[in-house]
């Protein structure tokens, strides 16, 4: 592991604790499941806990001073049932390691019981190479999963869901389809999920599927592309290929809520019907 994962290692201990340890073996005697079709009481239980989410700006809650910039863990119980509370965590300018470095994750395990979830998506700013307080390499960004998010998480008898990298507004021209962004994580979770048994959201399949749906020009109506004087919190107009105003952030929970209505989780039931449309 690298020198910057290894500087994280004394907070990493500390959240484990006997979960560094958890093998198939410990998992069953802890009576964690090792997978989604392995949740206790499967599709047909209720959910009745709190879904929370570990995230990055994509997904982070705005205040009405930023109107309409909006992130997908903002919108997304409005795609499920009074049952379930989504309690959202998400911050701007977190990576996986720093989310975990600075106490973020810490918080949430603190609170999070048996019968919760936690949604962690993570990879655009690891891929920040220039930024030493986020940057993650990929193998480093897939140890965080394993350990800090999926196994700590199942040690204290809650379920995490791994979610891939939401797509940017990258698009090439010469295939006339939008560009996988940060392949590299996405295949890093993608592995991690598979390995450890864990729920996965593929966000950046069905996002990139989504806007390629839309194309380039409409696309612009998803992410927050603003005309100078469209709004008043953003006078000049902007044009970013990252984040989304509320349409877009709308959107992105739903296609969220409509792949976890197919985990076979206790969760699974709770997704309300216009998340399919």
């Amino acid at each position: 592991m690298s020198p910057t994962a290894m500087a994280g290692g004394s907070r990493r201990r500390f959240l484990l604790g006997a979960a560094g340890a958890l093998g198939a073996g410990v998992a069953g005697a802890l009576g964690v499941p090792r997978s989604a079709s392995a949740a206790p009481g499967g599709r047909g239980a209720a959910a009745t806990g709190t879904v929370y989410i570990a995230s990055d700006s994509t997904a982070q809650t705005y205040s009405s001073g930023y109107y309409p910039q909006a992130g997908w863990g903002q919108k997304l119980s409005s795609y499920f049932t009074s049952n379930v509370t989504v309690t959202n965590r998400a911050i701007g300018g977190r990576s996986s390691r720093s989310f975990i470095e600075q106490g973020r994750l810490a918080a949430i395990h603190d609170v999070i019981k048996p019968g919760d979830y936690l949604f962690v998506q993570f990879g655009h700013n690891d891929a920040t190479v220039g930024n030493a307080e986020r940057y993650t390499p990929p193998a480093d960004y897939k140890e965080y999963l394993r350990n800090d998010y999926i196994r700590a998480t199942r040690a204290l008898g809650a379920t995490p869901v791994v979610v891939t990298p939401v797509s940017r507004r990258s698009f090439n021209a010469s295939t006339g389809k939008f560009n996988v962004s940060f392949p590299a994580y996405v295949d890093a979770a993608k592995a991690v999920a598979q390995e450890e048994g864990a729920a996965l959201v593929d966000l950046a399949a069905a996002s990139r599927a989504y806007l390629d749906g839309l194309g380039v020009e409409a696309s612009k109506a998803i992410f927050l592309w603003l005309s100078a004087g469209q709004y008043p919190n953003f006078p000049d107009g902007v044009q970013d290929n990252t984040h989304f105003q509320e349409r877009g952030a709308v959107e992105m929970a739903r296609l969220v809520s409509r792949s976890v209505a197919g985990l076979g989780l206790p969760l699974s039931g709770e997704v309300v019907p216009t998340a399919a449309g």
